[in-house]
């Protein structure tokens, strides 16, 4: 059945499968970090420094990376992000005692450069798939692949959380090794070889991106993902865990079906927005959507500060902004892949995407610290939702800057 599909359908499921398989393993290991060191008596803030290089090394990865899948091929970068998860797995596999947080920091920039590599190549490949003219089609195909990774990743939490129970901390690690080398192996043979390679070799200041679209869009992706993790990455799970009282899998079941939900409004994300009535969505559509989004940290804050039910608040609030969020980055996502240039689209993508990193850097710190310098508890929660707030205003005022038309030159830079 597979050799009657096309050669780009055949790849995009590759690609897809490639994509999808790295998303578990990332998911379940972030729960594994978080919920295993916690257990052990780390400090919110020393969790956040856990991931401290995960983030800079993402930031690093996602310029390179772009001039590196230009050069050599998108097809190699996706295979070496897959490669270098496997040692970032397989570095967590020794002994307890050599578990310390600079250890497990050099583990989670390997992974860290992993994932990003991963994630360029699988968002940068869809724009070559497709023709120029299909606007519509490049929006479902890169919505049904951020909603469905997202959705896996919200099982990769979850998967986390039962293997911490389960196989305890380093049987999870190896069993994730294991299969995640066997899709690594399968992609050396089935992903084609010159995806993505720029026709005329690209310097190395290329990296920066030249276009004032993709530098505006750039700017609002990176305050957009601060203020989601400067309250979802440390602060919420160890409130969840530490205030509620709430266990293990109940925390990451929970923090789980949230991304899964997450995932599949992304993916109907182009249902939403207009496409079902012949309409793509440009920069007018990303400014009301994050407009929309900026109040409901600050309403969960005041929901906790007026003594409301605090279970209550968090679940309905989280359900709310984890809807919106997901239309939000499912219209970046699209925004990005539409404005980068075809011939060497890994440029555009990976400056993008660097942002997005620098965001998500920012916002981890933030969570950790900000959550231990509050309180620990309802207020050191409150005040990173209040961060949330501002940072996604900021996200608002800079995308008035964007071009209302999606319909840019196929060259962006």
């Amino acid at each position: 059945m597979l050799s009657q599909l096309s050669p780009a359908i055949r790849q995009y499921l590759v690609v897809t499968g490639n994509y999808w398989a790295f998303t578990l393993t990332d998911g379940a290991l972030r729960m594994l970090v978080v919920l295993h060191f916690h257990q052990l008596g780390y400090a919110p803030l020393e969790i956040a420094f856990l991931f401290l290089f995960y983030e800079v090394f993402g930031v690093v990865t996602n310029l390179v990376g772009g001039w590196l899948g230009a050069r050599l091929g998108l097809n190699r970068t996706m295979n070496i992000g897959l490669g270098l998860q496997v040692v970032a797995l397989s570095m967590l596999l020794v002994p307890p005692e050599w578990l310390t947080v600079v250890w497990v920091m050099m583990a989670q920039a390997l992974s860290g450069v992993a994932k990003d590599l991963n994630k360029m190549s699988a968002k940068s490949s869809i724009k070559l798939l497709l023709p120029s003219d299909a606007q519509g089609r490049l929006y479902t195909w890169v919505a049904l692949l951020t909603g469905s990774k997202n959705a896996l990743k919200g099982v990769g939490f979850f998967l986390g959380g039962a293997l911490l129970m389960w196989l305890e901390f380093a049987g999870a690690v190896a069993a994730m090794a294991v299969v995640l080398t066997l899709v690594w192996l399968l992609s050396l043979v089935l992903l084609r070889q010159d995806l993505g390679r720029a026709k005329a070799k690209p310097k190395f200041r290329d990296i920066f991106s030249k276009s004032g679209p993709i530098n505006i869009l750039s700017a609002a992706r990176m305050f957009l993902f601060g203020a989601r993790d400067v309250w979802f990455v440390v602060a919420l799970p160890v409130f969840l865990s530490q205030t509620l009282g709430w266990n293990h899998t109940q925390t990451g079941g929970f923090l789980a079906l949230w991304i899964i939900g997450y995932g599949t409004v992304q993916a109907l994300a182009p249902r939403l927005t207009g496409k079902s009535e012949g309409r793509v969505p440009g920069g007018s559509a990303a400014v009301a959507w994050a407009a929309a989004l900026t109040l409901l940290p600050g309403l969960i804050a005041l929901a906790l500060m007026l003594g409301m039910d605090t279970q209550l608040s968090i679940i309905v609030g989280l359900l709310l902004f984890g809807a919106l969020f997901a239309v939000n980055s499912s219209l970046h996502s699209y925004l990005i892949v539409s404005y980068a240039g075809r011939d060497g689209v890994s440029l555009d993508v990976g400056f993008y995407y660097m942002s997005n990193a620098l965001g998500r850097l920012l916002g981890t710190l933030l969570s950790g610290w900000v959550f231990q310098w509050a309180g620990m508890g309802s207020e050191g929660l409150q005040a990173c939702l209040w961060i949330s707030s501002g940072s996604l205003l900021a996200a608002t005022l800079i995308s008035l800057k964007l071009p209302r038309d999606t319909q840019l030159s196929s060259s962006s830079r």
